[in-house]
């Protein structure tokens, strides 16, 4: 929807402009006193002098507000309060109302993103610790190609290294079927802790498995065929876990490590070539200026071993050159836990100075903390064991299933199921979202599946009653109206909240601060709660009925739209 805050802008700033006599920001924002508040006056003093209230008062005389506003006052000592006339409200939803995308444009500058998130390591369980990658990346992608931008996802799987020589070991003691059938049907920790016991007990095995690493990373036909097994089988039952949550990577955004294999070495010859490369005990480095350890030594990203072997900054480094070289990315994302933090500020630093990562290119960490469990600690099973994330999932869906049989028995059973579906998955997704995304949370089914307070049941629960508004009554949701009718109270809060929706998306699409939506949805909920309750609509008669049903609509397809973006489905009904 129009974003009113930059309307606004657009009017005072050539009236400030003219005052001042150089471009000045209006500085606008919303105000308890009026709808909007221009607190520019008071800085711009320091610049041109004065009174900061005569400022502001010639201000308003230069502006042209006159068909936006109703009233603008000058206040306190030298404040700009505005209060936004119902009729420009009602025009700019009478405009949202007709378009698909709710009056909120596409961007005029796409871009070319890659965004990295989730990330499992192959014969190794998804546990609960790649929620939080998984549910914030796959909003990123969300919320970006809705605006318009080339979203490319990167799942930088990890897949190769010493553990495999162990892992294709034991699948060949158990048998290539068995093992396939092991993975597929989810039990790779039982694999890699199978594969683990003999790699710490049995010397020939350990053995083995050494002498398989040199085969794998030395390219013999036998061993690749084996790897591939792990790798695929691991995929497959990825997949399965991507669908439970229902997120948008696909088996062709796997991207792993090995996939940088044949670039290691042209990463050395490049680091090396512009003088980057430091030996340090026996293994060639890069030190990033300004990175330093507990005793002030300068911190290194081992890029080749010592033994020949490449370090995991290695395949770091090739791969965001491959990103920045060849996928012509100009924004990097990283989703990646913030005990990554420092690894990938070196990593990046280390790029600016090979010279390939260069503006207009910027690489941003998407950082973000842990979940916990009721004691406060990294969330476990009551065995101290990283919890699986189907199994958390799964049971997410159970309990939604069980409150939505209460809270709707009329339901059909298929009906029943999408709906605990959409609820449950929905309610973790949720949690996790409208938390600031840096700081930890404590995973609480009963909180997050609670139909009041800023839960995801109670804002699908809200569209799911507008929606019943129509199919009781058998009305179409109006679209392409005239005019509306803006005259209560309560109207007119709905109205601004829906309003604010623009501005809201293209501030979180730059910092992705996703807790910031939920904040606006449950602001927006509330607002329609409100109104709902002081303004009848289906009793209401002419055009005020028509206006309320609009204002039903629109705030259905904002709910709507935002949790989807939040890759959060909205049943119709509940």
């Amino acid at each position: 929807m129009e974003n009113l805050e930059e309307l606004l802008h657009q009017r005072l700033a050539p009236a400030f402009a003219s005052v001042a006599g150089a471009p000045v920001d209006p500085v606008i924002r919303r105000s308890q006193r009026a709808h909007f508040q221009s607190d520019a006056a008071l800085a711009l003093v320091r610049n041109i002098g004065g009174n900061p209230r005569d400022i502001a008062t010639q201000v308003v005389k230069a502006a042209h507000l006159d068909d936006l506003c109703s009233s603008v006052e000058v206040s306190g000592p030298g404040f700009i309060n505005l209060t936004i006339a119902d009729q420009a409200l009602g025009q700019l939803l009478t405009q949202a109302s007709s378009d698909e995308r709710l009056g909120v444009p596409q961007t005029e500058t796409p871009e070319r993103i890659t965004v990295d998130y989730s990330a499992p390591n192959a014969a190794k369980e998804m546990h609960v610790g790649h929620l939080r990658s998984t549910i914030i990346g796959d909003a990123a992608v969300r919320l970006l190609e809705w605006q318009g931008h080339t979203v490319i996802r990167q799942n930088h799987i990890g897949e190769w290294g010493t553990p495999f020589g162990m892992l294709v070991e034991h699948l060949l003691d158990i048998g290539e079927s068995e093992a396939a059938h092991e993975l597929s049907v989810g039990d790779l920790n039982g694999f890699y802790q199978a594969a683990r016991r003999k790699f710490d007990t049995d010397e020939t095995f350990k053995d083995r498995a050494r002498k398989r690493v040199v085969l794998l990373q030395s390219g013999d036909e036998t061993t690749l065929r084996l790897w591939r097994t792990l790798v695929d089988e691991s995929k497959t039952y990825f997949m399965t876990v991507y669908a439970l949550l229902s997120v948008r990577l696909t088996e062709g955004d796997f991207v792993g490590e090995s996939a940088y294999n044949d670039q290691l070495q042209s990463v050395v010859d490049e680091l090396d070539d512009r003088g980057l490369l430091r030996e340090s005990e026996g293994a060639l480095c890069v030190f990033p200026e300004g990175y330093t350890n507990r005793s002030g030594d300068p911190l290194p990203i081992i890029v080749r071993k010592g033994d020949g072997g490449y370090g995991y900054g290695a395949t770091d480094l090739a791969t965001i050159r491959h990103r920045l070289r060849n996928l012509h990315a100009t924004r990097l994302l990283y989703v990646v836990g913030l005990p990554q933090s420092q690894h990938l500020d070196m990593i990046h630093a280390a790029a600016r100075d090979a010279g390939w990562l260069a503006p207009p290119a910027r690489a941003e960490h998407v950082g973000h903390g842990s979940i916990l469990g009721d004691d406060g600690k990294m969330l476990r099973t009551r065995a101290g064991a990283s919890v699986k994330l189907v199994d958390l999932l799964e049971e997410a869906v159970n309990k939604a299933a069980a409150v939505i049989a209460v809270k709707n028995p009329r339901l059909d059973e298929e009906t029943r199921a999408a709906v605990a579906r959409a609820v449950g998955i929905g309610a973790v997704k949720y949690a996790d979202l409208s938390t600031d995304r840096l700081k930890d949370y404590i995973f609480d089914y009963d909180r997050m599946l609670a139909f009041e307070g800023n839960t995801a049941p109670y804002l699908q629960y809200a569209r799911a009653r507008i929606c019943s508004i129509f199919r009781r009554s058998g009305v179409q949701p109006p679209r392409g109206v005239e005019e509306l009718v803006i005259a209560e109270p309560a109207e007119r809060a709905l109205a601004l909240e829906l309003l604010a929706f623009g501005s809201l998306l293209t501030e979180v699409a730059e910092t992705l601060e996703f807790h910031k939506l939920a904040t606006f949805l449950y602001s927006l909920a509330s607002a329609f709660t409100t109104f709902y309750e002081k303004c009848p609509v289906l009793r209401a008669e002419g055009d005020i009925r028509q206006s309320r049903l609009v204002l039903c609509d629109l705030t259905a397809r904002a709910l709507g739209l935002g949790l989807s973006l939040l890759g959060i489905e909205s049943p119709d009904q509940m």
